[in-house]
């Protein structure tokens, strides 16, 4: 079972077509099968975490969080170098200061370094949020299909 993985890539070399949702892999933090919803009004990528706390490795800012649910196995804990703290506002229009971490993220055909915040979606039907960032990327999104890329076990949770 070593497959060997896809290259880290900036862009797809042709438009991929995706639906209002899809499975998205965070490898880096151990998160495979996330269900996320495609969100073409969001900047950036958002994962729902808890028990946020930041903390010093090797000289470095890294994050420590709890990731609650994931469609493939239960709560976990993660931990990822911290890129930043960014104000964002949220689709309620108040303002949040969250954190901004970079990690290997993989949906359908392409693997990147993704750029994603990490907030409190527990009134979310979805655990992840996929932004414009990774949109552009090359994705085009069909508002009327979904799980183009392929669809959720039948005993996943989440929608």
């Amino acid at each position: 079972m070593n497959a060997k993985k896809p290259r880290l890539r900036a862009r797809l070399k042709e438009p991929v077509e995706i639906g209002w949702c899809e499975l998205v892999d965070l490898p880096d933090l151990g998160l495979f099968g996330m269900h996320a919803k495609i969100d073409t009004g969001a900047r950036t990528s958002s994962l729902h975490a808890t028990r946020i706390k930041p903390f010093e490795r090797d000289g470095k800012q890294w994050v420590r969080f709890h990731s609650p649910r994931s469609a493939g196995h239960g709560p976990q804990d993660c931990e990822a170098p911290l890129l930043e703290t960014r104000q964002i506002t949220s689709s309620n229009g108040s303002k949040q200061t969250r954190y901004v971490i970079r990690t290997v993220a993989e949906m359908g055909p392409l693997r990147w370094r993704a750029q994603i915040t990490l907030a409190n979606r527990a009134t979310m039907a979805f655990p992840v949020l996929v932004g414009r960032r990774a949109l552009k990327r090359g994705f085009l999104v069909n508002s009327g299909k979904r799980w183009l890329l392929g669809t959720p076990p039948k005993e996943g949770h989440g929608p």
